[in-house]
């Protein structure tokens, strides 16, 4: 679907509903109407796939983004000092949850972890504000498979001295990444499993 930029009404404009029930199955809704397609597909990984979720086609949207910015920063720890992601699926994801936290009083910056280091200057992996050693980081991801993507993110950060003990995913496709953070003492939560998608995108498509 092509995104028309346009002049909305108030009822369009339900991402600034504080209601995180309703957030949660309007964010459902756009999942299913923009990002998620049947057919036949090959993934990153290789692997073949009967359906393929673009994420970007809601983290990007302004509606998706204030909404996952609500709803995400309300299932953060109260000691987290910093949201993270790999480049690129997790870039808008941060920034939204720090755009947020910031109009709600609680402001906690977002960091980006490049997959390859940065070929000049200091070379860095994550970029962002520095925070103090051992910062409470929670990594964020769009779309949760294998968690091997997600992994990355925790590896660098820890790395340069923070910790991390949670991961978080708009989408678990419940293809083996939960059981991956419990191998790895990892915590991880999903505001939506595959099954949720699938299950509403039939209701709407009768």
């Amino acid at each position: 679907m092509i995104y028309q930029s346009e002049t909305v009404t108030e009822k369009e404009l339900w991402a600034t509903n504080t209601d995180l029930n309703f957030l949660r199955q309007q964010l459902l809704d756009l999942f299913c109407k923009l990002a998620y397609q049947e057919g036949d597909f090959t993934l990153s990984s290789g692997a073949r796939s009967s359906y393929y979720i673009n994420g970007k086609q809601v983290t990007l949207h302004p509606q998706g983004s204030l909404a996952i910015g609500r709803i995400i920063l309300n299932m953060l720890p109260l000691d987290t000092q910093a949201v993270a992601g790999l480049t690129l699926g997790a870039d808008p994801i941060v920034s939204a949850v720090s755009v947020v936290s910031a109009l709600e009083n609680r402001p906690i910056p977002a960091l980006i972890v490049r997959k390859e280091a940065k070929g000049h200057g200091t070379k860095a992996y994550v970029e962002g504000p520095i925070l103090p050693e051992g910062a409470e980081v929670v990594v964020l991801e769009d779309v949760v498979t294998t968690g091997k993507s997600a992994m990355k993110a925790v590896t660098r950060l820890r790395d340069a001295g923070y910790t991390v003990n949670q991961v978080i995913s708009l989408i678990d496709r419940k293809q083996g990444g939960e059981e991956y953070y419990q191998s790895v003492n990892l915590q991880f939560q999903a505001v939506f499993s595959i099954t949720d998608i699938q299950e509403r995108y039939q209701q709407v498509a009768e």
